[in-house]
């Protein structure tokens, strides 16, 4: 009989005997806590003009996206299995426009006052808004990408402040 595999001691989601579980954050201190996401979303020039021009057959396809970002990063206890419900105090998710891609850089920032961090939901934010900017513009392009999901930057917390290092975007 093999024995299951021992976690890593930085593993803090499974236990002494390597099944998941959730995070006990009673003890630690509630501090504030932002993270900050991005993502972008590739597509052909003529996409990027049609949807500039607010011509996609759906609809405002940012202002859809922006709201979907912000409704997904209150759900992201629901999405994520191991995730802390948290209060959020702030959401703030901005699309902008980049030509050069082209396409658009989403952009999502979480804040909130608790004993755990907000990175999850701020990299939910954009990546549900990313999805949602592509189901809004399917119709006008079936080959867009959703490209450089990552953490740009956090604060607070045991951890402290962590940057992203520089990476060009994709």
């Amino acid at each position: 009989m093999t024995q299951p595999p021992q976690p890593k001691k930085n593993l803090t989601h499974l236990d002494e005997s390597g099944e998941a579980r959730m995070v006990d954050v009673s003890e630690k201190a509630v501090t504030v806590r932002e993270a900050t996401a991005e993502g972008y979303v590739r597509m052909k020039p003529e996409t990027f003009e049609a949807i500039a021009a607010g011509n996609a057959p759906k609809g405002d396809v940012l202002a859809t996206a922006k709201l979907a970002g912000i409704m997904a990063a209150k759900q992201t206890a629901q999405l994520i299995p191991l995730c802390h419900p948290l209060p959020l105090q702030k959401i703030d998710v901005q699309i902008e426009a980049a030509p050069d891609l082209p396409g658009y850089r989403l952009e999502a920032t979480v804040k909130t006052k608790s004993e755990t961090g907000v990175e999850m939901e701020a990299l939910t934010a954009v990546s549900v808004a990313a999805l949602t900017l592509y189901d809004m513009a399917k119709a006008l392009e079936k080959t867009l990408q959703i490209e450089g999901i990552r953490l740009l930057r956090k604060t607070g917390g045991q951890s402290g402040d962590i940057q992203a290092g520089d990476r060009p975007h994709p």
